[in-house]
């Protein structure tokens, strides 16, 4: 069972009313999107509010913006971000992202999409994930990423392998062009789970990389470690 809070260097992210809880992904697009010289950043279903947290601490220029359709996670994220001390440069939002019409664009966009598996383990987060993933494809993704970044906007994604190959296929023919993959392994002799995907409007020299999780378990790899250092307690 989860814990109700989960605690990092600079603030707390309490989860006890969200369906999906503080994991792997969020902390890994958090850490790996590119936010030095942005102003402008929108989180689309923000959970817990985590990546728009991290976001507001690695920047402090940034203003973000953070949407959930879920009412209770909405409400538990408007108060981990409110527990902050970048709180008033964090606004979050309540409803669909397709129906969201803001007054000015972004230079990021991010997203740890709801991805599917059934597992009878856990019904309620089967159900949470299944209707998720029906009210944001990922061609809706595409579609209000692109209506919403500025012409050299940048949209960042966190994927399953198999869906990362399928959301990519996606986009072409589309003026989308990957400007940097990163697959992400659990351990290195495992199979990569991850792939973490950076989409322009602009072509650029695709950068392609990895990053592997543990050593062994409970040991992080110098590449986990190094791109999370400003997060976890332990490092």
């Amino acid at each position: 069972m989860a814990n109700d809070y989960f605690q990092f260097k600079q603030f707390t992210i309490r989860q006890e009313r969200c369906a999906m809880k503080v994991g792997t992904d969020g902390v890994l697009l958090g850490a790996w999107t590119a936010v030095t010289h942005a102003r402008r950043l929108l989180d689309i279903g923000t959970g817990t509010g985590l990546i728009a947290i991290m976001a507001a601490q690695r920047n402090p220029e940034l203003i973000i913006d953070a949407i959930e359709i879920d009412p209770a996670a909405f409400e538990q994220a408007r108060e981990n971000a409110n527990n902050t001390s970048w709180r008033e440069r964090i606004h979050l939002f309540q409803g669909e992202v397709q129906a969201f019409a803001p007054p000015h664009k972004y230079d990021i966009i991010v997203c740890n999409p709801p991805f599917f598996i059934n597992s009878t383990k856990n019904p309620e987060l089967n159900r949470t994930l299944a209707r998720h993933c029906e009210t944001l494809s990922h061609e809706d993704l595409l579609q209000v990423s692109d209506n919403l970044l500025l012409p050299e906007g940048k949209l960042c994604v966190i994927l399953p392998v198999n869906e990362a190959k399928h959301f990519i296929e996606l986009t072409q023919g589309k003026k989308w062009f990957v400007n940097k993959l990163s697959t992400v392994y659990p351990t290195p002799d495992k199979a990569p789970k991850r792939q973490l995907i950076e989409l322009s409007k602009v072509k650029k020299h695709l950068i392609k990389d990895s990053i592997t999780l543990e050593i062994e378990r409970h040991t992080l790899h110098e590449s986990y470690a190094n791109l999370t250092r400003d997060f976890y307690l332990k490092l």
